[in-house]
């Protein structure tokens, strides 16, 4: 079981997703300081000294914008800055200046991620000889480097596609319906891409949120959807639980992958796009299962049964 100070820092990190809006038009993105990269359909600025670090981003951005462009049907159009710490705090948002390394949506249409491994990352990783020997042994795989450390490098770069996504929801006018929704289905275009295109990655799309969900509920007070759709916007049910719904809602993506392929991912952006009325939780989850797939309709109504 991981220690308490993981959960906590995770659920940390997202609630700083949740407050970036506050203070988005702070941000400053002048590329004056930095380089760019040329040849790609997104806009890739990065520190000097770390155009490698860019070019192997910009290769999995753009591995997957080819695959959504040909799935979707849509590509939007962002700004991915790919920064050292020195540069982190001028374009990073407000609420991110002082935590460099998580990577984020500024306003929908600008990235920013870290372009070296960092003490942020390194924090999330309890003791591993202090993990049972399975999990200790999946930690092992998914982040372990030859010298014996230890990297969550690639699971936050797959981060970056999550944020990516919500430019996708958002520049192609897709109503997301519920807070829930908006979050489920950008990580089921994460879990559908690199399980279809890159399945090399998935130890480091699942291992994480898989030790959070693995914990328990114990700790928790608000375990529900509707909870977390009442609570959504203040972040009422506290940064702590926030963080085991992201986590939750990772699996659920795995889940609805697994029971309906790519064509679920597929047929819920159709869904989402099309259907712009206000509809009620019973609508909606009908539409879910007669629409798209029984398993997404199932994150709504199996839920609550399974905490």
């Amino acid at each position: 079981m991981p220690e308490k100070s993981v959960r906590i820092t995770f659920a940390l990190l997202l609630f700083y997703h949740l407050s970036l809006a506050q203070d988005r038009a702070k941000t400053t993105t002048d590329p004056s300081p930095f380089e760019e990269l040329k040849g790609f359909t997104q806009t890739y600025y990065y520190s000097p000294g770390h155009e490698a670090r860019a070019k192997s981003i910009a290769a999995f951005m753009e591995n997957a914008g080819r695959y959504f462009q040909q799935e979707l049907g849509f590509r939007p159009q962002a700004t991915l800055y790919i920064l050292a710490p020195q540069h982190w705090a001028a374009v990073a948002a407000m609420p991110l200046r002082d935590v460099y390394g998580f990577p984020h949506n500024i306003d929908q249409g600008r990235l920013v991620i870290a372009a070296d491994d960092n003490d942020f990352w390194r924090s999330f990783l309890p003791p591993v000889d202090k993990l049972p020997a399975p999990l200790a042994a999946r930690v092992k795989k998914a982040y372990g480097k030859p010298d014996g450390s230890y990297s969550m490098m690639s699971f936050f770069d797959l981060l970056a596609l999550h944020e990516m996504g919500h430019c996708y929801t958002a520049q192609a006018g897709l109503k997301m319906q519920r807070h829930w929704m908006g979050e489920l289905f950008v990580n089921i275009m994460l879990h559908t891409y690199v399980a279809e295109k890159q399945p090399e990655l998935l130890p480091a799309l699942e291992t994480f949120p898989d030790m959070v969900v693995g914990a328990g509920t114990a700790e928790y007070k608000f375990t529900s959807l509707a909870d977390f759709e009442r609570l959504y916007a203040t972040l009422g049910m506290g940064a702590k639980n926030y963080g085991w719904y992201q986590c939750k809602l990772h699996s659920a993506a795995k889940d609805v992958y697994h029971a309906g392929g790519k064509q679920a991912m597929i047929k819920l952006w159709k869904a989402l796009k099309e259907h712009q009325e206000t509809m009620t939780d019973e609508d909606f989850t009908n539409i879910l299962k007669n629409e798209v797939h029984p398993s997404i309709a199932d994150v709504y109504l199996q839920w609550n049964k399974t905490d």
